[in-house]
């Protein structure tokens, strides 16, 4: 039987850098406004094995993301580091790893329709400079790939969003056991996904 809409879930990691600059509570609000419901929650200091499966859950990551970073570089009229997609991306891991394991992190599933597209969409872009104003990173980060890579380090984005449902399952069995994610209704679910809109009028 085809789920509907409203049981998609995402991941959601809060950074290092999140933590520290106290946006907890913001990047909650953020997705609570729109409607999304909040169904797994835990603060935790990730180990570098975790991060390196966490990035490396699909087979075709260190390639995949080792050709758009040299694409990348190439489009702004710079050298890569080298013309190795799975050298550039072992690059990314390290600097990925040191990251994410430099003090807690807040990892959240949200469920709702369309939640992996609406969680990255008021998420914003992967890198703060670019990104949206309205946006979390638009509004609240000023970091850019330019001043990473002369630091030699990962990008501070604050947060961590599934790319696609298929990427949220994943990521979430990586993250949480089955019995830490809790199904239960709120009342704006009514109003959010029932058909008719039922039960307002006493």
């Amino acid at each position: 039987m085809k789920k509907h809409h409203k049981d998609e879930r995402t991941l959601v990691i809060v950074k290092p850098d999140g933590v520290q600059r106290s946006l907890i509570g913001e990047v909650i609000s953020r997705y609570e406004r729109v409607g999304l419901k909040l169904v797994g929650l835990k603060l935790v200091v990730p180990t570098e094995d975790r991060v390196e499966q966490h990035y490396t859950l699909d087979p075709q990551w260190r390639r995949v993301t080792g050709e758009k970073t040299i694409k990348s570089y190439k489009d702004k009229g710079l050298t890569p580091p080298s013309e190795d997609p799975l050298e550039v991306t072992a690059k990314i891991l390290k600097g990925l790893k040191k990251y994410m394991t430099s003090g807690p992190v807040v990892v959240m599933v949200w469920e709702g329709a369309h939640a992996v597209k609406i969680v990255r969409k008021i998420t914003g872009g992967t890198e703060p400079l670019t990104s949206d104003v309205g946006t979390i990173r638009g509004d609240f980060v000023l970091d850019s790939y330019q001043m990473a890579d002369a630091d030699g380090r990962s990008v501070r984005n604050v947060i961590h969003a599934s790319g696609s449902p298929e990427e949220a399952d994943a990521e979430i069995a990586h993250w949480f056991d089955k019995n830490e994610l809790l199904k239960y209704r709120l009342i704006q679910d009514g109003v959010l996904y029932d058909v008719n809109m039922d039960g307002i009028f006493e």
